[in-house]
């Protein structure tokens, strides 16, 4: 019975702890450890993508190689630690997704963000475990400023926007790839008599029909043929508008995405300036969702000042009654 009790016990306190960590790994509100942590994290991703990028320098690699080294598993060791600490402690997330101990686990184990996570450490530990030089596998780790997605809200607005206008993107992507393989072809015949050695196959002449559509030009796949030409000029004047359609659709999408955030604090701002008071929990609410929704100070500034100038117009400035009309009694 005292051995049942105890292990009651201990259950608690690691359920206790396991939902602490959960709260700090997450940047639940009101955990300053959280806030930073996540710095520090952010801080240490940005130094580690610093150090990659200056190591291949030949002159400050070879220089400082001990330096890179001994950075290296200590940031292994950190992001390691952090890997484990957000699966164990995955269980204790709000909407029950990941609930189970090991289905839960494995479910957030296969998430974008944790693939990212282990994909960032994995190439360290290959090099221990298979008799290969592996350092090239060094590279996967700029996967992590992926990560970087996690820590501030701005930053994950590109993956929300791509979720919401995926269906677009793969139908203009695949009018485009359609594009390219016909540019090719219509390329490759016309021109593979003239240059059989340039254009030798329909492959090598996607080269050619992805610079001409990007409008790179690289001058490497010259059509010296009239008909090649002409095949170039059209290809060149449908791709421009083809290549430029996504993109178009990513900045609808980033437009509406921003409107719809600015609209959610808008709603909030509103809720809380119903009484004409922003009380100091009321204000703290106000900054902490501005952060989640990635609004700029001024942004918020601006919704809250023209919400408040609204509300002055509206209401009497002696008695604070409303000004607006009073609906018509029905006849």
């Amino acid at each position: 019975m005292l051995r049942h009790g105890a292990r009651a016990v201990w259950g608690a306190d690691m359920s206790g702890l396991r939902r602490r960590a959960y709260e700090i790994l997450e940047n639940v509100p009101d955990r300053p450890a959280g806030r930073l942590l996540n710095r520090l994290l952010i801080g240490l991703i940005i130094a580690n993508v610093a150090a990659i990028v200056l190591h291949s320098v030949p002159s400050i690699g070879t220089r400082h190689a001990d330096w890179y080294l001994w950075f290296e598993w200590l940031s292994i060791l950190v992001f390691t630690v952090e890997y484990g600490a957000r699966v164990w402690s995955a269980v204790e997330r709000g909407d029950g997704r990941y609930k189970t101990a090991i289905k839960g686990r494995l479910r957030y184990m296969a998430s974008p963000l944790a693939l990212i996570d282990l994909l960032a450490i994995l190439p360290f530990y290959f090099s221990f475990l298979l008799p290969v030089d592996l350092r090239f596998m060094r590279v996967f780790r700029l996967l992590l400023i992926f990560k970087l997605t996690r820590y501030h809200p701005s930053m994950s607005l590109l993956g929300r926007v791509v979720r919401d206008e995926a269906g677009p993107i793969a139908a203009a992507l695949f009018v485009l790839a359609t594009l390219l393989v016909a540019a090719a072809s219509f390329a490759y015949l016309a021109e593979h008599e003239a240059q059989p050695l340039v254009f030798a196959s329909i492959p090598d002449a996607m080269w050619w029909a992805i610079v001409t559509m990007t409008t790179v030009g690289y001058g490497d796949m010259v059509p010296v043929t009239t008909l090649g030409k002409v095949i170039g000029g059209v290809i060149g004047i449908i791709g421009l508008g083809m290549v430029a359609l996504p993109a178009g659709l990513l900045a609808s999408g980033f437009s509406e995405q921003l409107h719809q955030r600015k609209s959610t604090f808008e709603k909030e701002a509103r809720r809380i300036l119903h009484d004409g008071v922003i009380s100091a929990a009321e204000r703290a609410r106000l900054e902490e969702m501005r952060d989640k929704l990635g609004l700029t100070d001024h942004q918020a500034a601006e919704i809250l000042g023209l919400l408040s100038s609204r509300r002055v117009a509206e209401h009497c400035p002696n008695c604070g009654h409303s000004l607006a009309p009073s609906e018509p009694d029905p006849e």
